[in-house]
């Protein structure tokens, strides 16, 4: 396994990267109500990236048709955005996409409430983000890549949710999917061991219900096997000699 070191200029492009994709989220937030289509947010997304100058990394990646994963209720990821699938009051939606700024990616997913949403929906959203504020307390310099997976399984499972095992966060940087893979489950091992100038994209996928997930017909959306809701959020992260950087979160 080859994990990229960042050098400072790398990094200053990663930073304006993944700068760039906050901004588009914040925008792409804003249009997230009922009788809105799945694809509405598509395009919205998309505009938003290219008035940067950037590219949408999703679209056309290994044939996927969209700028923006789009994924509602039990759709854990990778939805396909339809211009006939409208959401309604009391869904959540997951919202996954990243840019390309000057050859340097970002990816961040955040999960959304539409109108009014039960205490059920928002306390599986809510568990899901800071379950990755709890990963990344271990993720500096001189821990092992596992130590993220571990603390994000012990804050979750006492909930008696289903953390996805099927995907996985993943390195990032002149590609979209680098080295490493980071599970969200424990695992047996440490793993490598972190090193400033790693830039990783960490992303708990949580279900209400169990773990289980399977692929749709369209060979791309995932969805959680039993129906329950699931919850997805994503930051790319840089790990420095102090506490990791959280580069797509807008301060």
């Amino acid at each position: 396994m080859s994990v990229s070191i960042k050098s400072p200029a790398e990094i200053a492009l990663m930073r304006e990267s993944c700068r760039i994709l906050s901004e588009v989220f914040d925008e792409m937030s804003k249009i997230i109500e009922p009788g809105i289509s799945t694809k509405d947010i598509d395009r919205e997304g998309e505009r938003l990236i290219r008035s940067y100058g950037c590219i949408p990394n999703f679209l056309n990646y290994n044939g996927y048709p969209a700028s923006v994963c789009v994924s509602v209720n039990d759709e854990v990821v990778h939805g396909i955005p339809r211009k006939h699938h409208k959401l309604k009051e009391g869904d959540i939606v997951s919202l996954d996409c990243g840019l390309i700024y000057k050859g340097y990616h970002s990816d961040m997913a955040r999960t959304y409430g539409v109108g009014e949403i039960s205490e059920e929906a928002q306390k599986l959203i809510d568990v899901t983000k800071q379950s990755f504020f709890e990963g990344i307390k271990m993720a500096k310099a001189g821990n092992y890549l596992y130590d993220i997976s571990a603390a994000i399984d012990d804050y979750v499972t006492p909930f008696g949710y289903g953390i996805v095992k099927d995907l996985v966060g993943h390195g990032i940087g002149t590609s979209l999917h680098e080295d490493p893979q980071i599970p969200n489950f424990k695992q047996k091992r440490k793993g490598i061991k972190l090193e400033p100038g790693m830039t990783l994209a960490v992303e708990p996928m949580i279900n209400a219900g169990g773990w289980e997930v399977c692929w749709l017909d369209d060979d791309w959306t995932v969805v959680t096997e039993d129906g329950s809701l699931s919850a997805h959020y994503e930051n790319t992260i840089l790990i420095t000699e102090d506490e990791p950087e959280i580069l797509t979160l807008k301060l």
